[in-house]
């Protein structure tokens, strides 16, 4: 079979998601059928940058026949900004050149999306690129509502985990809490919490102000508990989603987590690296401690254990598709010269194909691609909220139930609506 000119470069950015290597082996697939050679390009663009032409492999359709039920990477990945200045991002493009890539293909979340545009920018026309998004986090906005690939098997996964976690709580009367990954928004915490039926489950999107407190943080979560306590439960879960630290100030996160807040190469601090599940614990802890009683949580951590899951059948089904979609837009009308959008994104919308261009998807605030956050005012959320144990207005209001929340609170009863009435 006679190879056409110009190479398909595919490369991975940013954090693990399940469905990476079904995009890379649909990809290749559809390259192979369209008499295109397919490269590989390991670790993102961290030695594109670098001018470093070593680290690509070709893929054939022998390399890729089984990888779509795979986890991980096949072709690893990296956090590397090729826009952190502007000699990386020229020295990516010249690189990308020399190894005589026409069209890239690159599979990532935001910072990879927007390196991503930047590079077909830079290129101007000599490249064509298409993102494929992805992240657990499913805070892209993709058209039509449609989760961005990975978040349904982190969910399923993660909800699995937490199902397990509950039984142990009844079982051994404790409570726990759960950080899930989420930088910037609460969709895979919810979703994880809503599907396990979590005791409750706390998202940034819920603090409507830019910057919350830690008090206001575990004022919240105290309710929760002592509502529960009233029920006759003394056991629960707690979801949190870890971008609930990126609203708190950062440097009253330097003075609870007593060490410098780490950043990424995209200036983003680095969640992963705060122990806010052991911070919230130490502080509600503290709380019942000051009134003679002792609480036993445990604190952790999901998301490492997501990222790199097999898919589920979802997300295999719909990676296989954009991967498809991915060499179909980058091919299109190439015979014709009417490549008119030299970057895009490729979204699934009613069941169909649709690259959506870069400068669609960007904040026009920022210039960076722009977040989905959750809609706490739709269904969906109202739904989840209505079927957590946490204090809400209407409490404070039932004088026989405030009663009990502030026996159980060693408090009286107009103080604990005091305290509590302005964050249930």
């Amino acid at each position: 079979m006679a190879i056409s000119h110009g190479r398909i470069g595919i490369l991975v950015g940013g954090g693990p998601a399940p469905g990476i290597n079904s995009v890379i082996s649909a990809a290749v697939i559809e390259a192979v059928i369209s008499k295109r050679e397919a490269v590989g390009i390991k670790n993102g663009f961290e030695f594109l940058v670098k001018g470093n032409t070593s680290q690509t492999v070709g893929l054939g359709l022998d390399d890729v026949a089984t990888i779509h039920t795979q986890g991980g990477s096949i072709l690893h990945t990296s956090r590397t900004n090729p826009t952190k200045r502007p000699e990386d991002l020229e020295t990516c493009v010249a690189t990308l050149k020399k190894l005589n890539i026409s069209y890239l293909i690159t599979i990532g979340g935001d910072d990879t999306s927007f390196g991503a545009s930047e590079i077909a920018k830079k290129a101007d026309g000599d490249i064509r690129v298409a993102h494929v998004p992805k992240t657990i986090d499913n805070d892209l906005p993709l058209p039509g509502g449609m989760p961005t690939f990975g978040y349904e098997t982190a969910r399923h996964v993660g909800a699995g985990i937490v199902m397990n976690l509950k039984e142990d709580s009844r079982t051994t009367n404790r409570w726990y809490f759960i950080v899930a990954m989420g930088r910037h928004t609460g969709h895979l915490a919810l979703g994880i919490g809503k599907a396990s039926a979590a005791t409750i489950t706390l998202i940034p999107e819920e603090f409507r102000k830019p910057t919350i407190s830690l008090s206001e943080t575990c004022d919240v979560l105290e309710g929760a508990i002592l509502k529960r306590r009233v029920s006759g439960r003394p056991d629960g879960v707690a979801i949190i989603a870890e971008g609930i630290a990126s609203k708190l100030n950062v440097d009253d996160l330097h003075d609870i987590a007593g060490v410098e807040i780490p950043r990424d190469e995209y200036g983003n601090i680095r969640l992963a690296d705060l122990p806010l599940a052991r911070i919230l614990k130490t502080e509600i802890t503290r709380r019942f401690r000051e009134r003679g009683e002792a609480m036993d949580i445990v604190d952790l951590t999901l998301g490492y254990e997501l990222r790199s899951a097999a898919p589920i059948p979802f997300d295999i089904d719909y990676t296989r598709t954009l991967g498809h979609g991915a060499v179909r837009f980058l091919l299109s009308n190439v015979a014709e010269n009417k490549q008119t959008v030299q970057g895009a994104m490729i979204c699934m919308v009613d069941s169909q194909l649709k690259a959506v261009p870069f400068k669609e998807m960007r904040d026009p605030k920022t210039g960076k691609t722009a977040i989905r956050t959750v809609d706490i005012d739709n269904l969906y959320y109202d739904v989840a909220r209505r079927y957590m144990i946490r204090l809400e207005h209407s409490d404070l209001e039932d004088e026989e139930l405030l009663a009990l929340l502030a026996n159980q609170a060693s408090m009286r009863p107009d103080a604990f609506k005091r305290r509590f009435a302005v964050k249930s």
